[in-house]
């Protein structure tokens, strides 16, 4: 890490904590500049507070409407000792709420050096919104807190590298009110873009995310076919559940599952598409279905185009979206949305689920802030 600046004392001109007390509004925090990778925790997760200079003007065909985590944000994820955070996992809630899970979240509090943090960090946390106007943002408006009054990690881990450094979430899903959360044991963290993970499994809450608990049953472990579901997408089609994975890591191939929603949590009841038909119960029969570079990733059917779209970063790190007219494909050309010359480190691409008409609103990660931007785009061009 290379310290590029002085200190700077940077506080928000607007708030909005939840009705909680704004216990980390306010901190000094030195900038730091630092290059894209995977690993987050070897980031500064402030260093260039995500919009200081505003937001990004892109020339492309994405816009970016608002800074959705950050000290910058309107949401003031401050507040609840989030200064950083990536992803941004939404899925409905089917009770008129969006639920966002972030990753490895960063604060202040003790750090963890023995994994080389000089943060205190959650491996996830999540957010709550009922916004439906999306064209000036995001806004949150309730988060699970720990007793300390922060924003509180959903499944703990370890933080212990090539034991469990972190467990991130990848994918949500809602089936009959429980909410269930996919997350991947990463193991260690490689060269940018490259990770390894223990396994990939299910947390489920029946509180609306307030409490998790893991289904131990639904591990998937990093060997044979279950690798390629180590980091997944889920979407709702027809009384299915659909699972889009990769292994772990960026530039990847994907595959996809399918389960009957109120089987989600049994293994033997899902079915694996191997290029021309479903294979009930063998993993190792999934065949790719995108090929070409595909990272974290996310898929849903808009009603518009009358097609399922895939959103995912491309091997030279742009975000692009796939087009299909079925949820098996075929798959269309990456379409680029944002080019990596235009937002340099980005990555991730997740809907938001409530866009289902012309216009696309999606989050993504700037690594190089390690915040998370809400961009937009039209189907109408």
């Amino acid at each position: 890490m290379n310290r590029a600046g002085a200190s700077q004392h940077v506080s928000a001109a607007r708030t909005r904590a939840f009705g909680a007390t704004a216990t980390f509004a306010a901190v000094t925090i030195l900038v730091v500049a630092a290059p894209a990778g995977a690993n987050p925790n070897t980031v500064n997760p402030i260093p260039g507070l995500n919009g200081t200079s505003g937001l990004p003007q892109l020339p492309g065909p994405a816009n970016a409407v608002a800074q959705a985590t950050g000290m910058l944000s309107a949401n003031r994820t401050q507040d609840q000792n989030v200064l950083g955070t990536d992803l941004g996992i939404m899925w409905d809630n089917g009770n008129g709420q969006i639920l966002t899970a972030f990753g490895d979240s960063a604060g202040l509090g003790i750090p963890n050096l023995l994994a080389g943090s000089i943060w205190s960090w959650r491996s996830s946390t999540l957010f709550r919104s009922s916004d439906r106007d999306l064209y000036d943002g995001m806004t949150f408006d309730s988060t699970p807190r720990d007793f300390l009054g922060q924003s509180k990690e959903l499944i703990p881990s370890p933080k212990i590298p090539f034991v469990e450094i972190s467990r991130i979430p990848t994918a949500g899903v809602s089936v009959d009110g429980v909410q269930y959360l996919s997350l991947m044991s990463v193991k260690t963290w490689g060269d940018p873009g490259k990770w390894e993970t223990n396994f990939s499994g299910l947390a489920v809450s029946g509180d609306n995310g307030e409490n998790w608990i893991e289904a131990p049953e639904t591990n998937r472990p990093n060997a044979d076919g279950n690798r390629n579901f180590q980091m997944s997408a889920f979407m709702k089609d027809g009384g299915y559940v659909y699972q889009y994975g990769t292994p772990p890591g960026r530039g990847q191939l994907a595959y996809v599952a399918r389960v009957p929603e109120r089987d989600i949590r049994d293994l033997g009841k899902y079915e694996y598409w191997n290029g021309g038909e479903w294979k009930k119960g063998d993993v190792n029969a999934a065949a790719p279905i995108v090929f070409g570079g595909v990272g974290e990733l996310s898929v849903q059917y808009n009603q518009y185009l009358g097609q399922y779209l895939m959103l995912t970063t491309d091997d030279a790190n742009s975000v692009v979206m796939r087009r299909s007219p079925t949820p098996t494909g075929p798959w269309g050309p990456p379409e680029v949305l944002v080019d990596t010359r235009e937002l340099p480190s980005a990555y991730g691409a997740y809907i938001h689920p409530w866009s289902s008409g012309p216009d696309l609103y999606f989050l993504t990660t700037v690594h190089s802030n390690y915040n998370v931007l809400l961009l937009h785009t039209s189907l109408a061009r």
